[in-house]
């Protein structure tokens, strides 16, 4: 067993700002480099973060000899050259939401980091949500009898970064961007099961003018086991950020609001910082979030994935729960597209979800 787990982090914008903070607390894991594109940025992050070693090529990073993790916190088309780079250099690979663009790169990551023997982990941060952790356990334990339906909704007012907007980057929209958590939190709520079907309805309501994309969308998921999940998405929720989940059972129901029972009932006339980074308004009445990071379960998520470096222990998440998710995503978009159900398996040639709904 490893005493310190040696983590490098590529990205140095929002999402690996959480990772960096999650890192921290975490007392098994020294972050020794960071490499991001921009050089002011990533100097800029490393300073912050006190991290010893910045680059801005990230194969500089993976060169590096006293490296044993890598998280991957850059745009989907990227994740899977990173991955499969990561790999060759023997380094264990923590990936970002979604797994990456098409089904094709995900057999190629899978590939490599199996080929490699190292593991390949897969960021999803709901399963890690103390919230949710706790909804689970009810429904295992049998507290509300047998499951029927589970509900995941996630939505606010827009992405904070270009290249969530940018289809050919992205691979779609919000079903791409945060449907894939719903799908995920499913199919661990549940244990697991085949998805039998997907049905879904996308539509581009507001943003039009920024994104070809998706900007809300409503999806059914049919499990073999009979049980339903609904999720629903929107980037059009203005006044901040909203995550919710029911599970639904023969003997009982639970509600889990993930945040507003953790915030702040907020009215500012002139807004707040927290802006700045999230990118929406803060005008008005909003949910002020405090140790948000905690409350989404970053930092347990990243406490679980460097013990799994340290112990040598199977993930909780991994690539295939991501290849997973992908596969529902793509029958999500052909299903909007058609107008249809599609069923699973749904071996897709496309190069991005979003091509199956914009043909």
């Amino acid at each position: 067993m490893k005493d310190q787990v040696r983590v490098g982090i590529i990205g140095s914008r929002f999402i690996s700002t959480i990772h960096a903070e999650s890192l921290r607390r975490c007392a098994s894991a020294e972050i020794v480099a960071v490499a991001s594109p921009t050089a002011a940025h990533v100097e800029a992050f490393a300073r912050r973060w006190g991290i010893p070693r910045h680059y801005t090529d990230y194969r500089a990073l993976l060169d590096l000899g006293d490296l044993d993790l890598v998280v991957v916190g850059v745009p989907n088309d990227l994740h899977c050259q990173i991955a499969v780079e990561a790999a060759g250099a023997g380094k264990h690979v923590v990936i970002e939401k979604p797994l990456c663009l098409n089904l094709a790169e995900a057999d190629r990551m899978i590939a490599a980091c199996r080929q490699a023997r190292v593991k390949l982990m897969y960021a999803e941060e709901l399963c890690f949500a103390p919230k949710y952790v706790r909804l689970k356990q009810l429904l295992d334990s049998g507290a509300l009898g047998s499951p029927t339906l589970v509900k995941q909704s996630e939505k606010h007012d827009g992405p904070h970064a270009p290249h969530f907007w940018d289809v050919d980057r992205a691979g779609g929209g919000v079903t791409m961007d945060m449907g894939c958590h719903a799908i995920a939190f499913f199919r661990w709520m549940l244990g697991r099961p085949e998805i039998k079907s997907v049905y879904a309805q996308m539509t581009t309501l507001v943003h039009g003018a920024r994104t070809r994309g998706d900007d809300n969308a409503i999806l059914i998921v049919e499990f073999e086991n009979g049980v339903i999940g609904v999720a629903e998405e929107s980037w059009t929720k203005p006044g901040g950020m909203d995550d919710r989940a029911e599970v639904h059972g023969s003997d009982g129901v639970a509600y889990a609001d993930l945040l507003h029972g953790n915030a702040i009932e907020t009215y500012s006339r002139r807004g707040y910082d927290y802006a700045v980074e999230k990118g929406g308004s803060t005008q008005g009445w909003s949910f002020t979030m405090y140790e948000e990071a905690w409350n989404y379960g970053f930092h347990q998520e990243m406490e679980h994935f460097v013990d799994c470096v340290r112990s040598d222990r199977q993930p909780l998440v991994t690539g295939e729960d991501g290849r997973a998710v992908l596969e529902a995503l793509f029958a999500a978009y052909e299903s909007a597209g058609t107008g249809r159900k599609v069923a699973l398996p749904f071996p897709s040639q496309a190069a991005r979800p979003f091509d199956l709904w914009r043909r």
